[in-house]
């Protein structure tokens, strides 16, 4: 999405530091030079050239994504409960219809189908009616079991039926040179920018990779934000993503008057949901200055992975910042967080049921709420683009006689 972005992975642990640098160089290679500040005198040692492709698999790992999920459809009869499921997971595939789980208080986050996987994702509002979808829809869970699901809703943790692994081949076309990696020790957890902006032609663009043991980073010196994300936007957006995400960063760079760092990306190393590339390799971690895992665990609790999809004692912080030198007067300065939330820029597409309204009584219902939905996704995709909502609703092909809906008209449907 971005080949005018400087890329940094910055991995720190204690007073340890092991930064590689991929920079966006265009011209002749004999005029490219690299300068950097470093808090020590560097032995020979302790520079090395290092390999663009794990650049490229962390940027795929921990980019921005676009998910998509289609609707069930609304005509489909619900199938009598007390028939023998042949699997759980064909059970949770019959999709209930959406009256029917909004009165027990579960919301079907998701369902659609990518590749050979079908996924269902749920989240509840009461445990006992979590319990009633589960085992209506073919899960053959004991009866009270909503005591043993309460405190993960009250966590508000989400429950998958099933998971994918979304495997995307990023083509970025990118011609980068080689990073250079150096390794020192230093009190000071920061990444030098002020020197970059002597030949900078306007504000520059940096995509910051930090792999640390514990905890998410962000910057002490600015202010970090975390994107908009989880939004739905219109299916046109699939067409061009890239355009939409960067209109996207540009508008919430503005809102902060380009005065802060945001985070696009947190979660540890060792597994990912949905993952758009692999999590990273323990080979490629290593490449990337990642001491820590061969010596074991620094703090109780913190176990290297056994087996594929384990965890890890590695997180990995993705933050975006563009910069000036009136806007960001000082080096980035860093802190390790205690927040383990994990966070991903995630944008969703909602495709309609091909349907028709005349095929069922639900179906008409189900056709009002989607052109509302519609409406929504307008706007939603205005306020975060800037985007004049004329012009999105014109792309959506949104009808411009639609009256608004008044408080009342559907109060008791």
């Amino acid at each position: 999405m971005y080949n005018e972005a400087s890329q940094v992975v910055l991995v720190r642990n204690a007073n340890r530091s092991v930064i590689s640098m991929m920079n966006d160089y265009k011209g002749e290679l004999t005029e490219f030079a690299l300068v950097v500040p470093v808090p020590v005198v560097l032995e020979k040692g302790q520079i090395h050239v290092g390999d663009r492709e794990i650049f490229k698999h962390l940027d795929a790992y921990s980019a921005p994504r676009l998910v998509e999920y289609f609707d069930p459809n609304p005509c489909q009869v619900m199938f009598d409960k007390d028939a023998v499921m042949p699997a759980p997971m064909a059970g949770a595939m019959r999709a209930e219809s959406a009256a029917r789980a909004k009165a027990l208080g579960v919301t079907i986050e998701a369902q659609y189908t990518v590749g050979e996987y079908d996924i269902v994702i749920l989240s509840a509002k009461q445990s006992d009616g979590l319990e009633t979808w589960l085992i209506e829809n073919g899960y053959r869970i004991p009866q009270g079991a909503s005591q043993a699901l309460r405190p993960y809703i009250e966590q508000d943790m989400k429950f998958f039926v099933a998971k994918v692994n979304l495997k995307e081949q990023k083509k970025t076309g990118l011609t980068y040179l080689r990073p250079l990696q150096f390794a020192f020790e230093s009190p000071k957890f920061m990444l030098p920018i002020r020197l970059g902006m002597v030949n900078a032609h306007g504000p520059q663009d940096l995509i910051l990779y930090v792999l640390t043991q514990n905890g998410r980073v962000e910057t002490s010196n600015y202010r970090t934000v975390k994107l908009p994300s989880g939004m739905d936007v219109p299916e046109y957006v699939k067409d061009d993503f890239a355009s939409f995400y960067k209109a996207m960063f540009d508008h919430q760079v503005k809102g902060e008057r380009m005065r802060a760092a945001f985070t696009e990306y947190f979660w540890n190393m060792g597994w990912c949901d949905p993952c758009a590339a692999e999590p990273l390799s323990h080979e490629e971690l290593r490449k990337l200055g990642v001491f820590w895992l061969d010596a074991g665990p620094a703090q109780p609790g913190l176990v290297t992975r056994s087996i594929p999809g384990g965890p890890l004692p590695v997180m990995v912080t993705r933050i975006h910042v563009r910069y000036a030198p009136d806007t960001f007067p000082e080096d980035l300065v860093f802190q390790e967080t205690g927040d383990r939330e994990n966070f991903q820029g995630r944008y969703v597409l909602r495709h309609g049921w091909k349907g028709s309204a005349e095929e069922c009584s639900a179906a008409k219902g189900y056709f009002t709420d989607l052109a509302r939905r519609r409406e929504k996704e307008a706007s939603t995709l205005a306020d975060l683009t800037g985007w004049p909502l004329a012009d999105i609703r014109n792309k959506m092909q949104l009808s411009t006689t639609t009256k608004p809906e008044k408080w009342w008209e559907r109060l008791w449907d």
